[in-house]
């Protein structure tokens, strides 16, 4: 589906006409002069907190509160001020990210606050000081410690609970943890909601105060702490306005001269559309107007890949700039040093440019990071990824799509991923406003961008779902019935009863609570059938020891276990078995047999063929199986036997950003199976090893070296200092 994607005409009889390519020549509309002359770094003033953060802090005193405000306008500062108050009490806090890379960030600035002794992380991959008074760490591992704290009849150690990005609530694939942990956490800790601005947000702290029989109040900031000014790049290379001055009915109006460009019927382009825009050329435009640093959002990794080799003549000429780069980047090299031998470090260095997408490395990723947090960059080519919680800014932001690929098809941008990525434009205290340049092409809907300049947020919808690891963790300390209280208490069922009540049928009703409980009971039929609950809803040892696989697959790898099938004394071996679990590629590609150890072939048959009858059971009942593939197990064999990680790479065919993150998966769920000690001790211990052989340069990060921020300050390129 790409409704909103503009096709050029193609040849049909003598009606084809080829469109006109210009000749970029840097320019601006009168228009933009005082916009132009506003550009600059604010002047430095004595922090004064605003008045919406104040509110804030006062309101968690007493109750819940959730804060909705653009990115970048202060809503770190309200958490750290309301952890310092519990922490001067005595107290406990836990702040909780959906991010490993955020939550890293957050422990290196709370540790500068607090003082490092005084705060702990919590990551999956990270577990230092977690007695801490300060917990820093991702939802996940709250929600876990929710179900521990359940199932032992203990209180959560805490005494307020920060959830960053609230917004997650919505996401497809982690929402329900959001939600989890709203319904799971007692009523004596107040919750203090950090989000993106959200247009429900009167449903979202009725629903909260309905469940926890407390107020949540909302706080709202709706300006940007830096001003954003829309931009239209004409292909001849000249800058107008996006929009008017002037407002109707709140929607933007588009500036005359653009609107007379999308009319045309053939208007001139700035590239074909099957090729890559020249971006070299682009930034010279936006260099010479002082637009620099910026942010160019494209729709693919590869395209950001080879947005670099185009810009290859934009050699940097600023000296100063290079020997910042250059020094920064050998410090960050010294503790990591595969960077190295990183294809693209050449043009980080000569070019001031980089790329940023999932394919990278997350210690590359994190490098760019701090360059450009630094303004030592010139542009970065991102995929959208990069506007979702990473603190990443620049002074404009560069939009070639006005749609977004969701994993199986292109839908148009909504409100708030648009500004999401608008909200990287304009660094607070370094830019007196940020801008956001459209560029028009074959994917671009220019009109429909006016539009969401000022369109209201969008609507959070809840995204619980049953699965076997929630059924398992709440009956451990939950009868079916009080289980049945608690779906009744999600969000999808409380803004289904909101619109019942109100004469409307909803059109989704899939997550109400009759749905969810049916589920519940198909899962607990299941469990019963298998012997991990017993006839009188109880759960067994298996079920207790099952609980702690809070994993993709938990049945799966719990009937591994159970058969005994699972190569328990060979670390290497046990990492490639459960990488085959974890993959979730649609399709397994051929591998030649004769480059596999026998080893390896006779234990994946084995477990592939002892697994079988319960996978069909499984799939009978009407639940998903992933397939288990040989190839991420062969690829774990080889990286988990000491292979070159260039080897393992090239064989693999695969980038090393993905291959990184699919070890750190194997990974989590080899911790997981870690845990599980008491009942299977020599799985356990292998486990724990095969997590040392994974986990090694250039997956692990030596994170030290990445939050640090050279002493000389933040580079202005303008001045030179």
């Amino acid at each position: 589906m790409r409704g909103t994607r503009r096709r050029y005409p193609t040849r049909s009889g003598n009606n084809f006409k080829k469109p006109k390519r210009l000749k970029i020549r840097p320019g601006a509309d009168a228009k933009l002069k005082k916009t132009f002359e506003s550009i600059g770094v604010p002047d430095k003033t004595e922090f004064k907190p605003d008045p919406f953060q104040l509110k804030a802090l006062s309101a968690i005193k007493a109750a819940d509160c959730l804060v909705t405000a653009p990115t970048g306008a202060g809503k770190t500062w309200i958490a750290e001020k309301a952890i310092d108050r519990i922490f001067r009490q005595g107290g406990k806090s836990w702040y909780a990210s959906p991010l490993k890379a955020l939550t890293n960030s957050k422990h290196a600035e709370f540790s500068k606050i607090f003082g490092s002794e005084n705060i702990g992380i919590l990551t999956g991959d990270r577990k230092q000081n977690p007695y801490a008074p300060i917990i820093v760490g991702t939802t996940e591992i709250l929600r876990n410690q929710l179900y521990d704290a359940m199932y032992h009849g203990r209180n959560l150690s805490a005494d307020l609970v920060i959830l960053d990005e609230a917004h997650f609530l919505g996401d497809v694939d982690r929402g329900v943890v959001w939600e989890e942990i709203m319904i799971y956490l007692p009523a004596r800790i107040p919750l203090l909601l950090l989000s993106a601005t959200i247009g429900n947000a009167k449903q979202l702290a009725g629903w909260l105060s309905s469940i926890r029989s407390k107020k949540c109040v909302i706080i709202e900031e709706t300006k940007r702490p830096v001003p954003l000014f829309p931009l239209f790049f004409h292909p001849s290379g000249t800058l107008f306005p996006l929009t008017a001055e002037g407002e109707i009915k709140r929607k933007k109006r588009i500036y005359k001269k653009v609107l007379n460009y999308i009319n045309k019927k053939f208007p001139p382009l700035l590239v074909s559309p099957r090729q890559l825009p020249p971006f070299g050329e682009i930034i010279r435009v936006l260099r010479k107007y002082r637009l620099l640093p910026a942010i160019f959002f494209l729709k693919s990794r590869a395209d950001c890949d080879k947005a670099l080799d185009i810009c290859i003549e934009n050699l940097l000429k600023d000296s100063y700039r290079k020997e910042r780069i250059i020094e920064h980047i050998n410090n960050y090299i010294s503790k990591n040093p595969h960077i190295a031998k990183h294809r693209q470090l050449w043009h980080l260095e000569n070019l001031a440019l980089g790329a940023h997408h999932s394919g990278q490395l997350p210690a590359w990723k994190m490098l760019l990071e701090s360059l450009m947090t630094e303004g030592l960059l010139e542009a970065v080519f991102a995929t959208s990824t990069v506007a979702a919680g990473v603190n990443f800014p620049s002074r404009t932001i560069v939009l070639f799509n006005s749609d977004r690929y969701n994993g199986t098809e292109f839908l148009p941008l909504d409100p708030t991923e648009f500004h999401q990525m608008t909200g990287r434009a304009g660094r607070r205290g370094m830019d007196n406003i940020g801008f956001a340049v459209i560029v028009p092409g074959k994917f671009m809907n220019i009109r429909l961008i006016a539009k969401l300049i000022s369109s209201s947020p969008s609507e959070l919808l809840s995204q619980i779902k049953i699965n076997f690891s929630m059924t398992l963790n709440l009956l451990l300390s939950h009868t079916p019935v009080q289980i049945e209280d608690l779906l009744n208490k999600s969000f999808a069922t409380y803004l289904i009863m909101k619109k019942r009540k109100k004469g409307i049928r909803p059109k989704i009703i899939e997550y109400d609570k009759e749905y969810l409980w049916r589920d519940f009971l198909r899962h607990l039929s299941f469990l019963k059938e298998n012997k991990y609950v017993d006839e009188n809803n109880r759960i067994t040892e298996d079920g207790i020891w099952a609980s702690q696989l809070r994993i993709d697959q938990p049945l799966m790898v719990a009937e591994g276990l159970r058969l005994e099938i699972l190569p328990k004394s060979d670390p290497a071996l046990f990492a490639a078995i459960i990488g085959s679990f974890v993959s979730e590629q649609e399709s397994d590609e051929k591998v030649d047999e004769r480059l596999i150890p026998q080893k390896l072939l006779t234990s994946f048959h084995k477990v592939k063929r002892s697994l079988l009858p319960f996978a069909e059971h499984m799939i009978n009942r009407g639940f998903e199986v992933r397939p288990l593939f040989l190839k991420p197990a062969v690829i774990l064999y080889n990286w988990a036997a000491g292979e070159q990680w260039e080897k393992v790479v090239s064989a693999a065919n695969m980038e090393e950003g993905i291959l990184s993150m699919l070890i750190m998966r194997i990974a989590d769920n080899l911790r997981q199976i870690k845990n599980l000690a008491d009942s299977f001790p020599e799985i356990a211990a292998t486990s724990s090893k095969a997590i040392e052989l994974i986990i090694r340069e250039p997956v692990e990060i030596y994170y030290e070296s990445i939050y640090t921020v050279d002493e000389g300050g933040d580079y202005d390129g303008e001045t030179g200092r």
